[in-house]
């Protein structure tokens, strides 16, 4: 499913026929990928043919997401490690990125924050890590902490640097995010933070998503992959954002 969701991303409108040539397997095989993509929400179906679909409130599976610029996301989550320095207190955000800048955080002396109970497994058996994680709701899926107990968690801290992970990130409409509620813990995390670094690849600039969380003149550095063109790069800067490329 995954080949047939980038296909249908990249060129937007695709044939039945044509992806199931192209992935060497039967039309029926196809269409029940199809139905299951259709039915949550990654795409359309009319005539014969896949295409993409437009709502900016379709959050894709966890599981798809953390295949997605794999490489891309590890390289991130190496500079964005290198960014912290010991004994600072941090916010984490969950997703597929946030996975990926855990893993690089096990042998830190830090105090991490998170919402998202991915991260904190991850971190659980770091010996100098303090780790933290904020009441709330569990989003299943996800595995993140939403509602009012999170926001108070959050509310009661003061951090150095919050780890930003977005689905969307655009020049005008700044960053944002598949889920509303995910949305109002980054609002907050942004709001006790004293600085905010956004950890993006390249897929997720110019996408825009349902519910905005700040703009780019609110966030202190964006760290992206190589894959960022010199225009993408221009814009952020112009935005307010400091860009940051991981080799």
């Amino acid at each position: 499913m995954q080949i047939i969701l980038d296909r249908v991303e990249q060129e937007g409108d695709v044939s039945i026929a044509d992806l199931a040539e192209g992935l060497g397997v039967s039309e029926m095989t196809v269409r029940r990928d199809l139905d299951r993509l259709e039915r949550s929400g990654a795409l359309r179906r009319a005539h014969g043919r896949a295409i993409k679909g437009v709502s900016g409130s379709y959050e894709p599976p966890f599981a798809v997401r953390a295949e997605r610029q794999a490489a891309e996301k590890q390289a991130i989550a190496r500079e964005v490690a290198g960014l912290l320095t010991d004994r600072e207190t941090v916010v984490l955000d969950g997703g597929s990125t946030g996975v990926a800048i855990a893993r690089e955080l096990l042998d830190r002396e830090l105090t991490v924050c998170t919402p998202s109970l991915r991260v904190a497994d991850i971190l659980r058996p770091a010996p100098n890590i303090r780790l933290m994680v904020t009441g709330g709701i569990m989003r299943r899926g996800e595995e993140s902490l939403i509602g009012p107990s999170a926001v108070a968690t959050l509310e009661a801290h003061r951090f150095d640097t919050y780890l930003m992970t977005v689905s969307g990130l655009d020049p005008r409409a700044g960053c944002t995010e598949w889920n509303v509620d995910d949305a109002i813990i980054k609002r907050t995390a942004l709001a006790v933070s004293t600085r905010c670094i956004v950890a993006a690849d390249s897929t997720k600039f110019g996408a825009t998503a349902f519910a905005r969380v700040c703009g780019l003149d609110a966030v202190s550095m964006v760290v992206s992959d190589t894959s960022l063109s010199d225009m993408q790069r221009e814009k952020v800067s112009l935005a307010g954002a400091t860009i940051l490329i991981a080799a």
